[in-house]
């Protein structure tokens, strides 16, 4: 696992150059503010992320998944199974764990407020996808990191699983055109654009749906899918109610909306 920082960073900035690119010649949507401020936002959050869990975490997920291994720790280490089955059953238990995560910063208001950022967004592309508050990075690699210790995966079904939840993030945030008909097949195995995007709703009743990233399965396992908008696609707002003025939405604003914003009705025990 030696060119680990170079297999992610090459996927990452393979995607997201396509996903853009895309985006300009099939868009989705018109957006509806600068795209010149959102994306210095955005991407200035981008660059803290990494930066803020370098400075707090000693060991990252796969270093992670090593350790556990060389210590055995965790469910799949001490389990007699095939090698490819514990990293198939690895990366699947890693992405329910991510949509359990998703559900309780929607669920629980002090993880809301952190939420927000993601949320505030008023538009929705490829740089959404990359969008969280610092803390929030830095508590899901917390979390991230326990359910590794737990499960105990081989460091191969970690690095598969970190470069799939990076690439399925800024695919299903973006702002592809997807057919239909192609669409209804793709978010049998993977969400989509289409599909997530509801999740962004200004609605409340839409944001507290459609919580998967990678796989698509959860949300109708337990009852959190909604197939569509109820004002189409092309007629939903994006955002949060609360937070409609783009000039009010800076780098400096958003990393203090946590402390100082209105968390609104979104919170799931609210209702």
């Amino acid at each position: 696992m030696d060119d680990e920082a170079k297999i992610r960073l090459g996927f990452f900035f393979g995607i997201f150059v396509l996903v853009a690119v895309l985006e300009i010649f099939r868009p989705r949507r018109a957006l509806t503010t600068s795209k010149t401020s959102r994306w210095f936002t955005n991407l200035g959050i981008i660059v803290l992320n990494p930066v803020s869990v370098r400075l707090i975490f000693p060991v990252l997920p796969v270093g992670m998944a090593l350790l556990a291994a060389e210590r055995h720790w965790g469910l799949l280490n001490i389990m007699a199974l095939p090698y490819w089955l514990k990293v198939v059953l690895a990366v699947i238990i890693l992405d329910l764990s991510i949509y359990l995560q998703h559900v309780l910063h929607h669920a629980i208001p002090i993880l809301w407020r952190l939420h927000m950022v993601h949320h505030a967004d008023l538009d929705f592309d490829v740089t959404t996808g990359m969008r969280f508050h610092p803390i929030e990075i830095v508590l899901s690699m917390g979390i991230k990191l326990m359910a590794i210790a737990a499960l105990g995966p081989p460091a191969l079904a970690v690095l598969i699983f970190e470069v799939a939840l990076n690439a399925t993030s800024m695919f299903n945030h973006s702002n592809i055109h997807v057919p239909e008909r192609i669409d209804r097949i793709l978010r049998l195995f993977i969400v989509t654009p289409d599909m997530h995007r509801v999740h962004h709703s200004v609605i409340i009743r839409e944001t507290n749906s459609n919580y998967g990233f990678n796989l698509p399965w959860w949300d109708r396992l337990f009852g959190t899918y909604k197939d569509q908008p109820e004002r189409g696609h092309d007629g939903m707002t994006i955002g949060l109610s609360q937070f409609r003025d783009p000039k009010k939405l800076t780098l400096p604003q958003l990393l203090i909306l946590p402390f100082v914003g209105d968390p609104g009705g979104v919170p799931i025990n609210r209702h």
